[in-house]
C-alpha cells in the first residue's frame, strides 16, 4: 500500500512521534493505521501522544566548548515545567544534546533532528527525544542550537541561573591566555544581564535608523513645545536620542557593568585588556539564548508541578 504524506501527518498528530518514524511504522503495517499506533508503542515512540499539544516553555539552555576553545555551541531544551528542568536525568540529557551540536554539521533543526544520536547511532536524536519523553513524562522538545567555529580567536561561555541564560562570544584574538579567556567571560556576563542587540554599529541596518528616525520624530511633532523649534535642533535632538539609543543595543558601546567608574564602555573594557595582556582581542560576536524566550508560558505553581510529577 502506498503511504501518503496525510497518512504520516495524522499519525503524527494521533502519537506525537516523529515523522520518519510515523511513515517506518505504516510501512511496516502496510498502512493499518491502528497497527502502525501499537508498533510505534512498542518501540516506546508513542509514549507522548497526550502531550504533544502541551506547552512547554520552561526548560534549560546549556553550552560547550572544545578544548581549544575553537568551536562552541549552544542549545535550548524545552520542559513543560520548571520541576522537570532542574531533575537530574532532564539536566544530564540537556548536556548531550550540546555535545550533539559540537559535533554537528546540520544547519537546520530539521537536519540535527534527522541525524544519529551520539550516544546510540540506531537512534535518530529525535528518536532518543521520544525515549526521554517516555521516561520523562513530560512534553520536551529541542527547541534551537547553533554552532560556532572560530578560525581567527576563541570562543567563550556564560550560563546564568542555572540554565535561564545561556551565552557564547566569540572574540578575535592571537592568544587564548587565561587574562583573554576571562575577559571573554565577562563579555558573555554583560550579554545575560544587558540583552544587547548587536556588537557594535556596524551591524545596524539602515532602515532600523531610519525606523528609529520617524518615531523620534513624531514624538517631537506631537509635543507642543519641541515641535515649534527649528529643523536644525530637531535634527540634534533626532541624532542625540539615536546614540543614546546604540549605545544601549551595541555590545561594545554599552557601559561595562563591573566597570569601577561605571563609565567605562565595553569595547573600552576589551581594549584595556588587550594592552595590559600585550596581545590583540576584539569582539566579534555573540549568541544569547534565554529559556522560553517569546513563547506562550503557562503559570503553575510548585505544588501543581508536584503532583504533576506524582500523577496525582
Amino acid at each position: 500500500m502506498a503511504i501518503t504524506a496525510a497518512m504520516v501527518k495524522e499519525l503524527r498528530e494521533l502519537t506525537g512521534a516523529g515523522m520518519m518514524d510515523c511513515k517506518k511504522a505504516l510501512n511496516e503495517t502496510n498502512g493499518d493505521k491502528e497497527k502502525a499506533v501499537e508498533f510505534l508503542r512498542e518501540k516506546g515512540l508513542a509514549a507522548i501522544a497526550k502531550k504533544a499539544n502541551r506547552i512547554a516553555a520552561e526548560g534549560l539552555v546549556a553550552t560547550i566548548l572544545s578544548d581549544d576553545h575553537k568551536t562552541g555551541a549552544i542549545v535550548e531544551v524545552n520542559s513543560e515545567t520548571d520541576f522537570v528542568a532542574k531533575n537530574a536525568e532532564f539536566q544530564s540529557y540537556v548536556a548531550r544534546v550540546a555535545a550533539q551540536a559540537l559535533a554537528t554539521n546540520a544547519k537546520t533543526i530539521e537536519e540535527f533532528m534527522a541525524e544519529p544520536w551520539i550516544d546510540d547511532a540506531s537512534l535518530t536524536v529525535e528518536q532518543a527525544l521520544s525515549q526521554k519523553i517516555a521516561i520523562i513524562g513530560e512534553k520536551l522538545s529541542i527547541r534551537r542550537f547553533e554552532k560556532v567555529v572560530s578560525a581567527d580567536g576563541v570562543i567563550t561561555t556564560y550560563i546564568h541561573a542555572g540554565g535561564k541564560i545561556g551565552v557564547l562570544v566569540e572574540l578575535t584574538t592571537d592568544s587564548a591566555d587565561a587574562e583573554v579567556l576571562e575577559c571573554g567571560k565577562n563579555v558573555a556576563m554583560q550579554v545575560a544581564a544587558l540583552k544587547p542587540q548587536y556588537t557594535d554599529r556596524s551591524e545596524v541596518s539602515a532602515d532600523y535608523i531610519a525606523h528609529e528616525k520617524e518615531i523620534l520624530l513624531a514624538q517631537i511633532m506631537n509635543d507642543p513645545k519641541e515641535s515649534k523649534k527649528p529643523e536644525k535642533v530637531i535634527d540634534g535632538i533626532i541624532t542625540g536620542r539615536i546614540n543614546k539609543e546604540l549605545k544601549e543595543v551595541c555590545l561594545v558601546d554599552q557601559v561595562y557593568v563591573k566597570a569601577e567608574d561605571g563609565k567605562q564602555s565595553v569595547g573600552k573594557y576589551v581594549e584595556s585588556v588587550a594592552k595590559t595582556a600585550g596581545v590583540n582581542v576584539a569582539i566579534k560576536g555573540f549568541i544569547r539564548f534565554e529559556t522560553g524566550e517569546g513563547m506562550e508560558k503557562k503559570e503553575e505553581n510548585f505544588a501543581e508541578e508536584v503532583a504533576k510529577q506524582m500523577g496525582q
